[in-house]
């Protein structure tokens, strides 16, 4: 176990450097520095290997799929496709390419993504911004998959609500071939009316309008991602509707929209959502909420506030099948996954569990 040596490494050098950078810039220099990394014979290798965990002990099947371990990299990373390459050889069971929108669309305005360290949070008003799915389809057509490749789509913000059926039909139909599973979003605050979809009229009307456009059924095991600024009795109404429309699973939650959470607040940007630690129990609750309403139904997807072994078997106990991140990684580089699933795993030993699916929804060990 050398990931403390190597995260102690990456706070006082690299870390440094991306943080002193405003956020888009950091995210453009990791992946620069990735790609140089790729083309050094020796260097990449030593990376994965550092980054990789293998256990019989973590390996999971969900909605059919078998995944190497539970942890994956949630949608906003890779807006394109073009990272998946070098990020599914970084010790994630599977990656989440997108938000992808059938249409091409530049996002909004700059600055639209903000630190908030004291919190390890961010807020960020991206709005969608992506090459579109044709361009998308033609990144991933070359490449090969080594881990379990999700796509995630949303709607394009010129499209109105009601032609959204159709836009999210277009994208489907040329991104699920490559995807094992796919997620729809309309849980983002940052594209006007998206979250609209999830009221329980309109959210039936679109997913099966979506599973009509395709032929009558989803081409690929479909999740639909949800957001955090909703009622109890809300969400359970949604997932009474999402029983009913073979969809595969539900991914909780999305960013909020509720920035109190914040120490800064009020003085934080007014517009976007807050993703991070202060996330962790909001998403952790509607887990719980959605577990008992499911009973083992339909799989859930953990998302929200994952920064340490400790909470993201927070998640597991509460009812999520699979976990991702993305604020954490941000914060806390590339060796935050291997220490997740070094903690999950020794949790799996110490327990005498046999894998991931004994510990999901038992509460508390």
């Amino acid at each position: 176990m050398l990931s403390p040596v190597n995260q102690w490494f990456y706070e006082k050098t690299l870390k440094p450097l991306l943080f002193n950078l405003d956020p888009e810039s950091a995210h453009t220099l990791a992946v620069k520095l990735l790609e140089v990394t790729k083309r050094f014979p020796f260097a990449f290798p030593i990376l994965e290997k550092l980054t990789n965990l293998q256990s019989e002990r973590l390996k999971t099947q969900v909605a059919g799929i078998e995944f190497s371990n539970p942890l994956g990299l949630g949608a906003g990373f890779d807006k394109t496709g073009e990272l998946f390459p070098f990020l599914s050889r970084l010790g994630f069971g599977s990656i989440e390419i997108g938000t992808i929108t059938g249409q091409s669309q530049p996002g909004n305005p700059k600055p639209r993504i903000f630190r908030y360290p004291a919190d390890q949070a961010l807020i960020n008003r991206m709005g969608f911004n992506n090459p579109g799915a044709e361009r998308v389809s033609g990144t991933l057509k070359y490449q090969k998959k080594s881990v379990i490749r999700g796509i995630n789509v949303g709607k394009t913000k010129v499209v109105s609500e009601e032609d959204a059926v159709l836009d999210y039909v277009y994208s489907l139909e040329r991104l699920a071939q490559y995807a094992d599973y796919a997620v729809i979003n309309i849980s983002s605050p940052n594209t006007p009316g998206l979250r609209n979809f999830q009221k329980t009229e309109n959210f039936q009307k679109l997913i099966s309008g979506i599973r009509k456009g395709l032929g009558g059924s989803f081409p690929v095991p479909t999740f639909v991602k949800f957001a955090p600024d909703m009622t109890d009795q809300e969400l359970e109404d949604l997932i009474d509707c999402t029983l009913d429309l073979q969809v595969a699973g539900i991914v909780l939650t999305n960013t909020t929209v509720d920035k109190t959470v914040l120490k800064q607040y009020p003085n934080v940007e007014s517009e976007g959502g807050v993703s991070g630690r202060p996330l962790r129990k909001r998403s952790t609750e509607m887990i719980q909420v959605a577990y008992r309403k499911l009973k083992g139904r339909l799989p859930i997807i953990g998302v929200g506030g994952i920064d340490s072994g400790e909470s993201a078997l927070e998640k597991i106990l509460a009812g999520a099948d699979l976990i991702q991140i993305y604020t954490g990684y941000i914060y806390q580089g590339p060796f935050l996954p291997v220490r997740i699933l070094e903690y999950i795993d020794s949790v799996l030993h110490n327990t005498g569990a046999k894998s991931i699916a004994n510990l999901v929804g038992v509460g508390k060990l």
